[in-house]
């Protein structure tokens, strides 16, 4: 709970991943307001919050979303050997993951930063030739805040868990970084760009609102 002196009135919203909640109060508010005002919202924290796993963490037999598809983790026992997908005895998509059990959720990471700097590097090329804009440098990142960001420079930076969304979700997030490398703002323009580059850009945006949350809450540690 914070207080804010510019705040008028309550305000809560769950932390990315649903890790914690967050209110911000006006300043001095008494606390049996708070109380109240918890008690009236409890069934939509509930509702909200029960999206979310109890145990977000990667583990032998699990499941993770690759480019929107789900894969069976499988840990190979050998201490040697690249992780990489395949496919099991029933044509189920399989992560197999090799080196030291405790390593496994670090090991997974590691893969779909790889996979997301691939895949991203491809489509910020086709997009920045279509605008005319080359971007000045792709780096990927663990953010909460935000999916991307561009700078004035030309650097383009992306969260790496956009690789577990479905690929059209990838590339309206390539198309919109890359649009800033002409709109530097969400003005009228910059959205008519962004929907030239890509015409999904209303469904990805959708995905992300209802689904990017439960992307953040996934536990690689």
């Amino acid at each position: 709970i914070r207080e804010n002196e510019r705040a008028t009135r309550i305000t809560l919203r769950i932390e990315p991943g649903g890790k914690a909640l967050k209110m911000t109060i006006p300043r001095g508010l008494h606390h049996r307001e708070v109380d109240d005002f918890l008690e009236r919202h409890q069934g939509w924290m509930n509702s909200r919050l029960s999206k979310f796993s109890q145990d977000g963490r990667v583990c032998d037999g699990g499941r993770i979303d690759i480019r929107g598809v789900s894969h069976r983790i499988e840990h190979t026992g050998s201490l040697r050997g690249v992780t990489h997908i395949a496919k099991d005895g029933t044509g189920d998509a399989v992560l197999r993951v090799s080196g030291l059990p405790e390593h496994l959720g670090r090991r997974v990471s590691t893969f779909l930063k790889k996979e997301a700097k691939s895949d991203l590097e491809k489509l910020v090329t086709f997009h920045a030739r279509a605008v005319g804009r080359p971007a000045r440098s792709i780096s990927m990142k663990d953010t909460r805040s935000r999916w991307g960001s561009c700078s004035h420079e030309g650097n383009l930076s992306f969260s790496w868990r956009i690789v577990m969304a479905p690929e059209n979700v990838i590339n309206y997030l390539a198309a919109h970084e890359v649009a800033h490398l002409r709109e530097m703002n969400h003005g009228p323009k910059f959205w008519a760009l962004c929907h030239e580059l890509c015409p999904d850009t209303e469904t990805a945006k959708a995905w992300l609102k209802r689904n990017g949350s439960q992307l953040h809450a996934i536990d690689f540690e």
